[in-house]
């Protein structure tokens, strides 16, 4: 069977043609891998084969060159990179031509293998003449397809490679993509080309935007692009605006001033949907930016400092020209939307969130007259726009402008949960829920509780959208009201929400009895569940008890019927029911805490069996495995009998490298049980350290896990005290390779891990220092000097010293770590 057989069977109807042809292919690439790159580079290339074959070659070239997993795509590029230089420039000629097809969707198969082989090369250095021969590409006016593809293959390798390889060519590249973009350009492929690589080069040419003409000349080809006849230019165009808003806020007064008000104004009332969607999204960029750096400045203020960028204000400023197109783009409601259709009713309510964010108190005058006339209005899409308008500024503006309007609006919103349109009842539902959680306070117990309940609990029956937002809003109604509370610094007998505790409970108890789980509304109602409970008030700790007894009784009902389960969806229900039921257990167990005792027998025997029948489900062995976390918590030492029962299920789970989420999730059980049994766990700190110290040998595990790990052995230094003495060495030696990671100011994501990687270090020495204090003297001495001399590592001093946006986390971190080491050490 030839090359082109063998592809066109991988796409038959039939599965085992199919299923045969993937196999031969599989096997071909791995017994000659040389020969299978060069068969198909020959279909790509070759003019006379249909098209949807060349597509089936290039995808394949393509998956032969990346993957998602990082261990996968080191094999692959090894395996490139170990051909013979004959075949590698073979497979990539082939794909160079083949841009110039005369077959447009050929040359755009071929961009993506020229891409995927550039991704692998250009960051080792090899095909240096490759962007030179793409520029010549461009600049080819007699090939209007090659022209394409080159600008499609451009901004596919700007998107895939980091900035800092292609940094030294920007010049060219920006150049040729900006030729090709300009208003001058006859044809509208090669100009949407070009855009959709400006866009993907925006952010590398970080030099260009720091000079004056250079940025001027690129800001006026893209604002002339928005005028472009080809509406799918404007749109490249906006997508670029917004893009260039997000990277280059600094510099955009001039052109705000000048274009790009007027510009995107216009483009929120264009009659097509995909470019006034780009420019509300304009706009919801501008103010995500305004409001991080309102925040910037806060803290800048806090420490004496200086904020890097100062806020131009362009929201309040634009604030009279944009809110009124956003009003009326939120009343072009469609009767039938899906729920996750993104529209532009939607997106406007979205940028008025995010308005309310940005210019705060500003904005209520800016629509109070607008809710006033049209929260009673016969027309369904204006009532809706109204209240629509009202929940999305509850955030930003001081609470003291909103409580009076909260005020005078609840009565009439809680009325509008009986109205006859489906659209106005979900939104007033999601309202209901803004004001619980942003506004408690505006809810006045002898006034309002009681209507709003009963609102909410009956529309616990009316469609799955509005059951879910209910479901939130109860949830709300209690998290905030605890919250409120607990500020107050008062533990009361019972509270607002005693006389309703049982109710609400029961009905949404009935709510999650339903087989199906459309909108989450299943999923919204365990979760509301859960919030009661976790609040409930000492009068209300019947209503636990009964909950827990109720959900261990459907979780022992499902385990008796997970045999009969025969279909992919059935277990996906399975499993996420036990996922929501795990949810309510944890927060029962954290309640009661020792009051626990009675059903800890009957709750691990369920999470054991449960273990069992999960298999390989994750998401499922996580949820039972926090709820032995919860229960080792709560019981303190009286867990030790359940220990030698769970140990097997939970060394597999350590085991498990490839599962991120499950392997963390197990690492945290260790802490949990050694800060559960204290100095009982010493028994099993040798296995615990070893599969942890392996853990960190692992090329296959991700590196967030190995943070919870190194605080991880703070939990059990702390537990075992002296008797962490024979890991000390090994652990320090691990600590101090950790702080010796040093992060490259310019890769974001690995000054974020270095700082997480910091703390969990931090956390260990916290553990270790606080264990050892329990030691005798003579051996406490010595190893504090060691700690001592470990602490004198600059970045340990200069992260005391530095709290300047930081997360609250990790000050908190800092701050717990500063004062054990203080006490410990004195």
């Amino acid at each position: 069977m030839n090359a082109t057989e063998l592809l066109a069977n991988t796409l038959s109807a039939d599965a085992g043609t199919r299923q045969d042809a993937t196999q031969k292919m599989e096997t071909a690439a791995q017994d000659n891998y040389p020969q299978y790159m060069l068969m198909l580079s020959s279909v790509l290339v070759d003019e006379n084969t249909p098209l949807h074959i060349r597509n089936a070659a290039a995808l394949a070239l393509k998956n032969a060159l990346t993957a998602r997993e990082s261990i996968r795509q080191t094999d692959m590029i090894n395996r490139w990179l170990s051909l013979n230089n004959e075949t590698k420039n073979k497979i990539k000629q082939d794909a160079l031509i083949t841009l110039g097809s005369a077959h447009a969707k050929a040359g755009t198969f071929a961009s993506q293998v020229v891409s995927a082989i550039a991704a692998v090369e250009l960051p080792q250095g090899q095909w240096p003449d490759l962007i030179e021969i793409l520029l010549g590409f461009v600049n080819n006016q007699a090939n209007t397809n090659l022209r394409i593809s080159t600008l499609q293959t451009i901004g596919y390798i700007c998107e895939a490679i980091k900035p800092e390889i292609l940094s030294l060519r920007s010049n060219e590249i920006l150049t040729a993509v900006i030729h090709g973009a300009r208003k001058e350009e006859p044809s509208p492929d090669v100009q949407l080309a070009a855009i959709h690589a400006l866009y993907n080069s925006l952010e590398f040419v970080r030099e260009n935007f720091d000079r004056d003409g250079e940025r001027n000349y690129i800001m006026q080809v893209v604002c002339e692009a928005t005028q472009n006849a080809a509406v799918a230019v404007q749109v490249g165009a906006f997508e670029c605006l917004v893009r260039i808003m997000s990277l280059y806020y600094d510099k955009m007064a001039l052109y705000m001033e000048q274009a790009l008000f007027g510009l995107t104004v216009v483009g929120m009332k264009h009659p097509d949907e995909r470019v006034a969607l780009q420019a509300v999204e304009f706009w919801s960029t501008v103010c995500e930016e305004e409001v991080d750096l309102a925040i910037e400045a806060q803290e800048a203020q806090e420490y004496g400092d200086v904020p890097e960028t100062e806020s131009k204000f362009f929201a309040k400023i634009a604030l009279p020209e944009i809110v009124p197109v956003l009003l009326q783009l939120l009343t072009q409601q469609e009767e039938d939307a899906e729920e996750d259709e993104w529209n532009v009713s939607m997106a406007a309510a979205t940028c008025l969130a995010l308005l309310a964010g940005a210019v705060q108190d500003a904005i209520v005058p800016a629509v109070i007259p607008f809710i006033e006339a049209h929260i009673k209005s016969e027309d369904w899409h204006q009532r809706e726009a109204a209240i629509m308008t009202f929940g999305s500024i509850l955030e930003g503006p001081d609470p003291a402008v909103l409580t009076p309007l909260v005020n005078q609006a609840l009565p009439l919103l809680i009325d509008m949960m009986t109205d006859n349109n489906l659209h106005v009842k979900d939104t007033t539902a999601w309202t209901l829920g803004r004001i619980c959680d942003l506004l408690i306070t505006t809810i006045k117990p002898d006034v309002h509780l009681h209507p709003l309940i009963s609102a909410l609990v009956n529309g616990l029956q009316d469609s799955p959208r509005i059951v879910a937002n209910c479901c939130w809003a109860l949830m709300n109604l209690a998290d905030q009201y605890g919250i409120y509370y607990e500020d107050e610094g008062e533990v009361p007998q019972n509270g607002p929400l005693s006389p309703y505790y049982e109710g609400v409970v029961q009905a949404l108890l009935r709510v999650t009895e339903s087989a199906g789980n459309e909108s989450n509304y299943r999923t919204a109602a365990y979760e509301a569940i859960t919030s009661y409970l976790t609040q409930a008030t000492p009068d209300a700790i019947t209503v636990v008890q009964s909950t827990a007894v109720t959900i261990l009784q459907r979780m022992e009902h499902l385990l008796s019927i997970q045999n009969q389960i025969l279909g992919v969806d059935d277990r996906n229900n399975w499993n996420e029911l036990q996922s929501n039921l795990c949810g309510v257990v944890i927060c029962v167990v954290r309640k009661l805490n020792d009051g626990i005792r009675p059903l800890a027998d009957r709750i691990m025997t369920l999470v054991l069996q449960l273990i069992q029948s999960a298999g390989k489900t994750s998401t499922v062995l996580e949820d039972a495995f926090l709820v032995v976390g919860a229960l080792a918590s709560a019981l303190e030492s009286n867990f030790a009998p359940y220990i030698q029962a769970f140990l097997p299920y939970l060394y597999p789970a350590l085991k498990a490298h490839e599962d991120t989420q499950l392997c963390t999730v197990a690492v945290g059980i260790i802490g949990d049980i050694s800060r559960a049994l204290g100095e009982q766990s010493t028994q099993y700190a040798g296995p615990f350290m070893t599969v942890l110290l392996e853990n960190l040998q692992s090329d296959v595990l991700n590196r967030n896990v190995k943070i919870s790990i190194l605080s991880c052995f703070g939990d059990i230094a702390l537990a075992i005290g002296p008797a962490f003495e024979p890991y000390f060495e090994t652990t320090m030696g691990v600590l101090r390779q950790a702080g010796a990671v040093e992060p490259n100011p310019l890769d974001y994501d690995l000054v974020d891990y270095v700082g997480q990687l910091r703390e969990g270090i931090l956390e260990a020495y916290t553990g270790i220092v606080t264990g050892l204090k329990k030691s005798e003297k003579a051996l406490y001495s010595s190893r504090i000097l060691k700690l001592k001399q470990l602490f004198l590592a600059n970045w340990i001093a200069s992260e005391l010293r530095s709290r300047s946006r930081m997360p609250d986390e990790t000050k908190k971190t800092m701050r717990w770590a500063r004062e054990m080491v203080k006490i410990a050490t004195q």
